[in-house]
């Protein structure tokens, strides 16, 4: 199977990628839309014409967004409380062209769960997205070839999915690979959906948007953030220059959501606009999709393991 490439670059920017393209009468939704590059993604399809929704915790956390764009609006979520994700699809009427999984979160320093028992982090980044996109299918198949985009990260490089215990129950606790197992299942999450929706007219892919200074590093340690040659010694921020600007951060997300070039296409992982080639995952990689992550027979069963939990979610 060929390689999807496109003419932009990793320093294109969101706006960049979208130039030229009317989402006038379209309908997105950006989860986690009220800051980096959730935000970032909004004022790219908005300024296309899309009429946004932003899913957030806290709604008024959007308020400039809805304030700089009149066709945007805020709309409560917290993906891993199940009666939240069940009264957001309850309350959602009409087609949906575009379901952008942005949120998310990274690398809790101990042990968290939900209610249900889920790790915190597989519940958000993934289990809640999962249940959301099931409760959505409706509003997905009555748009007119749908779209659905699922931010994973370079991190599921170095972690399949864990089946035997997917929630740390019996294993030690270790945040990166809590990270990485969920995004490595969001990967198979967009997998799985083109596997079983395409006959609707929806496609699905997932994309790594890089490195960015974001929120979402707000719970590593100074040590960590060093590590990744992103704070110096006095614990100031610096920017390496494999460092992307939000803006182009958000340019994969934006030219899956919505570029005429990715028509038709499902089922792949993108980073820095262009579809990656696959690799084995493990310590030495710095880039491409892992095998494991892209497996049609991991896709099914993990669609099998999550599907009883999105329902119960979702009744």
């Amino acid at each position: 199977m060929t390689l999807v490439t496109t003419p932009f670059g990793m320093r294109a920017t969101a706006t960049e990628v979208l130039e030229g393209t009317d989402l006038t009468g379209r309908r997105a939704l950006v989860t986690g839309g009220a800051s980096g590059l959730g935000t970032e993604t909004v004022r790219a399809l908005a300024a296309a014409g899309a009429h946004v929704t932003v899913a957030t915790r806290d709604p008024r956390a959007a308020d400039g967004l809805v304030a700089e764009f009149p066709q945007v609006r805020a709309e409560a979520l917290d993906l891993a409380d199940p009666d939240s994700v069940r009264a957001f699809c309850a309350a959602w009427s009409g087609p949906l062209d575009m379901l952008v999984a942005n949120a998310g979160v990274m690398m809790l320093p101990d042990r968290r769960f939900n209610a249900q028992g889920w790790e915190t982090q597989l519940a958000t980044n993934y289990l809640g997205h999962f249940s959301l996109a099931l409760g959505l299918l409706p509003a997905l198949r009555e748009a007119d070839r749908a779209r659905v985009v699922t931010l994973s990260s370079g991190a599921h490089l170095r972690a399949p999915f864990d089946f035997d215990d997917p929630h740390f129950e019996r294993r030690p606790y270790d945040a990166f690979t809590a990270y990485a197992r969920s995004k490595t299942a969001d990967v198979l999450l967009a997998v799985g959906i083109q596997r079983r929706w395409a006959e609707y007219g929806i496609t699905a892919n997932a994309c790594a948007p890089g490195w960015i200074h974001t929120n979402l590093t707000r719970h590593l340690d100074q040590a960590t953030m060093r590590a990744f040659g992103a704070m110096d010694e006095h614990g100031e921020l610096v920017t390496p220059d494999y460092y992307k600007t939000p803006e182009q951060g958000a340019a994969t997300t934006v030219l899956l959501a919505a570029s005429p070039l990715l028509d038709g296409i499902g089922g792949r992982y993108f980073e820095d606009n262009q579809e990656s080639p696959v690799v084995d995952g493990g310590p030495e990689p710095m880039a491409g999709v892992a095998r494991w992550s892209i497996d049609p027979v991991a896709a099914d069963r993990l669609w099998e393991y999550a599907q009883p939990v999105a329902l119960g979610a979702l009744s």
